[in-house]
């Protein structure tokens, strides 16, 4: 059987479209068409995806964040097949697992401070979930603080903190005594917490939209507050966990511990999604507070033993190949050698980001010429010029990567941790290529995306 089905998945490769425009969701089928995205990948290893005409591709996209490791990493494939092998005894429900044990007990030595009573979820939005249920239930306040520019999942929980309007729209109303402050704002977060009534505040480490990095002082701060009125702290690092930043976790930058960390996405090893809650054993003990209240909260598929196996194999990776260590020195070696890059390029104004996440931001250029196109280009719509990045990276660098959000004029890359040098070369020779094309007015890449610009108006 499994066989066929394998036999059946080369044979209809070329149908992914096609099969995706009639049951799944042909609007994204439009999205990729549009902008030059239907490659249509057909296999892949480590940091490379390969499309059905046999081009390698770069990806620093990861999957959103989950192939940390690289794609199909040989161990964590062996772990999966020793563990289908061995005929465990999954989800029992009436009784427990030693690989979830296994698992909590590593997450409970690798993460910061006390964090040490784990529950499993199936993905990040789920975490969120669980984690402000958490929060709620210890605390007894049913408010929750969040920042602007935050993305928690889409989830309806998980969605009431976010702070953009266009994930928002059409599901308000929401979960009541949600509050937004801006991120990196102190006295906003005291103004918020002063009445002694929230339960949570809860932020996203490094920001995924944007990649908007803390100030130094920010978390320290804020862990101050919430301290002082009496507020738990939950880190979301389900994208900037993990090794991601160039740390295991991304709090330890600025060396402060969490009352609540969820974490998701690069657990996985990119082959079973598996998320998890780490808390402390004090606030845990206040949910399942008796035998009563042993099913407080609860899920279906959180403890399978595939999802746990693959988050062992998962760890076991990051350490033995050091990769939280190689996160750090490319992403160093990649934001120093995109900053050269503002200094020859206008229009590129920033680069932020801490190890594997970066952002790259654009501003309006000075120069005349430019900046009537820019302006035009904006009127139009306001996500058009990332585009202008992107798309070339891709079809002429093959190199994979994303805009960071809507109207922020910011082009993010999430590359596997395990990249190398010759990666990197790579990324940074073809970011000035495509930057120089992109400050030629007369150019391609201006006319490419103009015309984007008018077909989408077209076709909207």
């Amino acid at each position: 059987m499994s066989t066929e089905i394998v036999e059946k998945y080369q044979e209809r490769l070329a149908e992914a479209y096609t099969l995706h425009r009639k049951f799944v969701n042909p609007q994204f089928v439009r999205v990729l068409e549009v902008i030059g995205y239907d490659r249509n990948y057909v296999s892949a290893e480590g940091a490379y995806l390969t499309d059905a005409n046999g081009v390698k591709v770069l990806d620093f996209l990861a999957g959103f964040g989950v192939y940390n490791i690289g794609r199909n990493h040989p161990h964590v494939a062996r772990v999966l097949h020793d563990t289908i092998d061995a005929k465990t005894a999954s989800l029992v429900q009436m009784d427990l697992g030693v690989l979830s044990g296994m698992l909590a007990e590593k997450l409970a030595e690798i993460t910061p401070g006390n964090l040490e009573a784990v529950f499993f979820t199936n993905s990040g939005t789920e975490g969120v979930e669980g984690a402000l249920k958490f929060a709620r239930q210890a605390s007894g306040k049913h408010k929750i603080v969040h920042c602007h520019h935050a993305f928690h999942g889409l989830t309806l929980g998980a969605l009431s903190v976010n702070a953009n309007p266009e994930f928002r729209e059409r599901n308000e109303p929401l979960l009541p005594g949600c509050i937004p402050v801006p991120f990196n704002d102190l006295d906003a977060l005291e103004e918020a917490l002063r009445g002694g009534d929230v339960g949570a505040f809860i932020f996203e480490t490094v920001q995924g939209k944007g990649v908007f990095v803390p100030d130094d002082d920010y978390l320290k701060g804020a862990r101050e507050l919430c301290d002082r009125y009496g507020t738990y702290m939950i880190a979301d690092e389900v994208q900037c966990g993990l090794g991601r930043t160039g740390k295991m976790f991304a709090v330890e930058h600025w060396g402060i511990v969490p009352d609540i960390l969820v974490i998701s996405k690069a657990l996985s090893g990119g082959f079973i999604p598996v998320g998890a809650i780490v808390t402390t054993r004090e606030i845990h003990g206040k949910i399942f507070d008796s035998m009563e209240r042993c099913f407080a909260h609860s899920n279906t598929f959180g403890q399978n033993d595939l999802a746990m196996a693959a988050g062992l194999a998962t760890i076991e990776v990051l350490e033995k190949e050091n990769l939280v260590e190689n996160s750090a020195r490319m992403g160093g070696r990649i934001i120093a050698g995109m900053q050269k890059l503002t200094e020859k390029y206008e229009m590129l104004s920033e680069v932020r980001g801490k190890g594997l996440m970066i952002g790259m931001q654009f501003a309006e250029p000075k120069s005349m010429a430019l900046k009537a196109s820019w302006k035009l280009l904006h009127k139009m719509n306001n996500d058009l010029f990332c585009q202008m990045i992107t798309m070339p990276l891709l079809e002429k660098h093959n190199i994979l990567s994303q805009v960071a959000g809507h109207g922020l004029d910011t082009v993010k890359i999430l590359p596997p941790l395990m990249i190398n040098d010759v990666d990197v070369d790579k990324f940074l020779a073809a970011m000035d290529d495509v930057l120089k094309e992109a400050h030629k007015i007369t150019g391609s890449a201006w006319k490419t995306v103009k015309d984007l610009g008018i077909r989408t108006a077209r076709t909207s």
